[in-house]
């Protein structure tokens, strides 16, 4: 049997996808009786779409994969705790359970700023288990942020050198 811990791992190497072209580190995989249904990682900076996130990409490959809009007894595993539109989409697509890893302070909807997943005004709740492999899930984003500041430090020095 599966651990949260393994699909975590999956949803980890998902945002090691995302991290190796650029994009903010953040993975997620849809999982239905212990098979993953669907895989995605951040695409926002590669599309330009707003809504490329890893949770909408995994839920539209799981939707696909079983034909149907509903994924009622799905678990969705993501490595950062989802913002406001992906929890739309996992309440409007009935995901059961949500198991993230790491806290999100300025978008998190599951805790953070409030916790839309829970809420009972909706027709919709997920259970919900957070903090799995949250030291990676955290250190990934960490990293991959202050490598990003360091990036621009370097350019904008640079830049100032050459003038």
């Amino acid at each position: 049997m599966c651990t949260d811990s393994y699909f975590m791992e999956q949803a980890i190497a998902e945002a090691e996808k995302a991290r190796a072209i650029g994009e903010v580190p953040i993975g997620a995989v849809v999982v239905l009786n212990e098979e993953i249904i669907g895989r995605g990682h951040n695409l926002r900076e590669t599309t330009q779409q707003a809504t490329t996130h890893a949770e909408v990409i995994a839920i539209e490959q799981a939707c696909k994969k079983i034909g149907s809009w509903r994924l009622e007894d799905t678990t969705l595993y993501v490595t950062l705790e989802p913002c406001p539109m992906c929890s739309g989409a996992i309440i409007l697509s009935r995901v059961k359970r949500v198991v993230y890893g790491a806290r999100d302070p300025k978008a998190g909807c599951v805790g953070s700023l409030m916790n839309l997943l829970q809420d009972d005004r909706f027709n919709h709740q997920c259970e919900v288990t957070e903090g799995v492999l949250n030291e990676r899930c955290s250190s990934l984003l960490t990293t991959f942020f202050r490598e990003l500041r360091d990036k621009k430090k370097l350019l904008k020095q640079l830049r100032s050198d050459t003038d």
